[in-house]
């Protein structure tokens, strides 16, 4: 391997699913149960986007858990039967949350693997700080905090390890539109683009983000909306364009490490990056919940999500429930924090030595 004197960044984007709010229910304050379960069930059969991929026959669903639902059913007990009839789509957007006297949240997803490995927030910060220690074990300057970066300057050069708090654009300012590289760093040869723990954000900003390492305008990728209850009912097909932005791009060899528990618009961002002839993924398959949240509420003020779009690649390719596959499949395990090594980032820093 080439000594890493060039430069190299660690971008850490962390946040929540852009969700798309309903308008208010005409007939909402009533608490019937019978009318709440069948709000849920209507909406659903209308406008959720993956029955068919799921394996869900939803017309069986209400077969089965309709004749459950009385005027008598406590919110306790009508909570239980919506989540069980709900617990086989396993998917991340579908959230269902009771407020209220009876208060309960639930989301069916199977727990990916990355949190499995990883089960509490102190083991996910553990590997976080494993990543820096071997950065700075290479060469690397402790990190030093700005507003939006964790900056690990190189001992020849200069390098940053960057964590933006979302991948949404802040409340109360811009995101910068130098994010990640800008004509003051010319000189970078290398880079490494970390997002192993990213639980989504907003199109815009994952293309605001693209559009940094953009080498040419191509598409970015395309998406229908469903809009009725039929399994062919969508809206036209849309396509986004992926656009260079900002006065300066960077084209260089790319490394993009990525995890089973990197969702929704984060999916979405590395199926982008992916059409990028000098990016690499490296690390393990993305979560594979692509579409966007909607969001609306029951007559009993209950709220809930679910998955009402298909987004494709370029290429027409559908990678809900699969993630995006990487170039370089290695996955993070307790076992690293044992050992001491980030075998992610080990495999990323020798794949960008053979890229210079």
């Amino acid at each position: 391997m080439k000594p890493l004197h060039q430069f190299l960044a660690i971008l850490l984007l962390l946040s929540g699913g852009l969700v798309l709010q309903a308008k208010p229910k005409k007939k909402e304050g009533t608490k019937d149960p019978e009318a709440n379960f069948e709000e849920l069930w209507q909406t659903f059969h209308k406008r959720y986007a993956f029955f068919e991929l799921r394996e869900v026959d939803w017309k069986k669903q209400y077969e089965t858990f309709r004749p459950k639902v009385t005027k008598e059913t406590s919110d306790e007990e009508l909570f239980r039967v919506l989540c069980e009839m709900l617990a086989p789509l396993k998917d991340g957007h579908v959230n269902l949350k009771a407020r209220g006297a009876f208060k309960g949240k639930s989301n069916p997803e199977d727990k990916p693997f990355f949190h499995r490995e990883f089960a509490k927030q102190r083991l996910i910060d553990d590997l976080f700080r494993l990543t820096e220690k071997n950065l700075v074990e290479k060469g690397f300057s402790e990190a030093k905090t700005t507003p939006n970066y964790l900056v690990m300057p190189d001992r020849t050069n200069w390098a940053t390890c960057a964590r933006t708090s979302s991948m949404a654009f802040p409340k109360k300012r811009p995101m910068p539109p130098s994010i990640g590289y800008s004509k003051d760093s010319p000189g970078w040869k290398l880079w490494s683009s970390d997002v192993r723990h990213n639980p989504g954000g907003t199109d815009a900003m994952l293309y605001c983000v693209a559009g940094r390492f953009a080498d040419k305008e191509r598409v970015g990728h395309h998406c229908r909306t469903k809009k009725g209850p039929g399994s062919d009912e969508f809206g036209p097909l849309e396509t986004k364009m992926l656009k260079p932005l900002g006065k300066t791009q960077f084209t260089k060899p790319v490394v993009l490490l990525t995890s089973d528990a990197y969702f929704s618009t984060a999916d979405v961002f590395a199926m982008v990056m992916k059409e990028l002839p000098h990016i690499r993924i490296i690390g393990d398959h993305t979560n594979g919940i692509c579409s966007n949240m909607f969001e609306t509420k029951l007559p009993n003020g209950w709220r809930y999500t679910f998955t009402y779009q298909h987004y494709y690649s370029p290429e027409m390719v559908c990678f809900e429930t699969k993630g995006i596959p990487v170039h370089d499949k290695v996955p993070n395990t307790k076992a690293d924090l044992e050992t001491g090594i980030d075998r992610a980032l080990e495999v990323a820093l020798t794949n960008l030595a053979k890229r210079t």
